[in-house]
């Protein structure tokens, strides 16, 4: 009687499990990147991150806000760091252009993460139904295009751009390829694919710029 109370005691004051959400939102990012906001359930991201249900509705209220907190995450470990390339002032415009596009082609082939870009991913196959989600993509392809915007004029200002090149209709430009890019990464271009993309983009620079 004793060995089987001693037991119990021993066994509930057992240390609970702590959830890592750090770790639950890695795990709910690649299952997003990899399958996109529709085709993910709440039931395929308890099985992926190993959390309980109650658990992640407590954290995070519902699969769009799961989803809403790896999109943030997602931009401060990869959006974030690639954009950072373009804002060193001690590299000419072109290097710094030609780093910003490595750091991606690097990001889009890597092996630690499904291929492509996840915004561009998880936003392929939304429904109508999903339109918040929808719009909250939109609204960071528009800062993408916005940060390449705000680069670019700085360099244009520095007298490294001509005044007369439009530089939206440039920034424009340039947010397409690296979507292209994206698609690209998707359906198997390698890293060497994608780089000589960004070269042959370059080497158009010239016209590209003119006003």
């Amino acid at each position: 009687m004793t060995t089987v109370v001693s037991s119990r005691v021993k066994k509930s004051r057992g240390r609970p499990k702590t959830f890592d959400r750090d770790a639950a939102l890695d795990k709910a990012m690649t299952l997003f990147w990899q399958h996109g906001y529709e085709a993910t359930s709440m039931a395929h991201l308890v099985e992926a991150t190993g959390a309980k249900a109650p658990t992640l509705y407590a954290e995070f209220t519902n699969k769009e806000g799961l989803f809403r907190a790896v999109l943030d995450r997602y931009i401060a470990q990869f959006a974030a760091r690639h954009e950072a390339q373009l804002f060193c002032e001690q590299k000419s415009v072109l290097q710094a252009l030609e780093d910003y596009f490595t750091a991606v082609s690097l990001c889009f082939t890597s092996k630690d993460t499904p291929s492509g870009c996840f915004i561009i991913c998880t936003s392929s196959a939304l429904a109508a139904s999903s339109e918040e989600i929808a719009n909250t993509i939109k609204v960071r392809h528009a800062q993408q295009q916005e940060t390449l915007t705000r680069f670019l004029l700085q360099r244009q200002q520095h007298g490294e751009i001509p005044s007369g090149c439009d530089i939206r209709a440039l920034a424009s430009y340039l947010n397409c390829i690296l979507q292209g890019m994206s698609v690209s990464a998707r359906e198997g271009a390698s890293v060497d694919d994608l780089l000589n993309i960004s070269r042959t983009t370059l080497r158009l620079w010239p016209e590209l710029i003119k006003g």
